[in-house]
């Protein structure tokens, strides 16, 4: 008598009472939908989040407290302060130290959190007459000119231009 029946091994897939119903199909789409929703609010959020900025030269005040006016010269200065935001053209020769820390939240204007404005002066020999913490009272608005430069030569439109490169080009 030849039985040909099969053991049954644990390799043959089981089946369950609901035949009909594929559940792992739909496991793989849910995944892909929760992991969408988690970085759209990951990225919701971190946009919100506010943003600190910091521009210039920050000097520390304890540096500042050390320099001696009628001891410290420009190098001694250089050396403890490192290189000034900007200095004066004209006149007294003065250097600035000029920095800012402003925040950002999204897409709304940047909003002042800290400005420090350090004015070193020096005399004609070079030496420190004064140093000085400018405060922010000290501060002034300046309003952009909106007017434009008028540039000497003609105007020419597109056509002008297109038309005045039509033989320029050789085969």
């Amino acid at each position: 008598m030849n039985t040909n029946k099969k053991a049954p091994t644990d390799k043959q897939p089981h089946k369950s009472s609901d035949q009909g119903v594929n559940r792992g199909s739909d496991r793989p789409w849910r995944r892909r939908v929760a992991q969408a929703a988690t970085l759209v609010i990951l990225s919701a959020t971190t946009a919100c989040a506010p943003q600190i900025n910091t521009r210039g030269n920050a000097v520390n005040m304890e540096d500042v407290a050390a320099i001696e006016p009628n001891v410290f010269t420009r190098d001694l200065v250089l050396n403890k302060l490192g290189s000034p935001s900007s200095s004066t053209s004209f006149g007294d020769d003065v250097w600035y130290y000029i920095s800012e820390r402003t925040e950002t939240t999204a897409f709304f204007a940047p909003q002042l959190i800290d400005r420090q404005v350090v004015a070193v002066k020096f005399n004609q020999y070079g030496v420190v007459t004064s140093v000085d913490l400018v405060d922010e009272t000290r501060a002034e608005q300046v309003k952009p000119v909106d007017r434009v430069t008028p540039t000497s030569g003609s105007s020419s439109g597109i056509i002008d231009q297109f038309l005045g490169n039509l033989g320029r080009f050789n085969k």
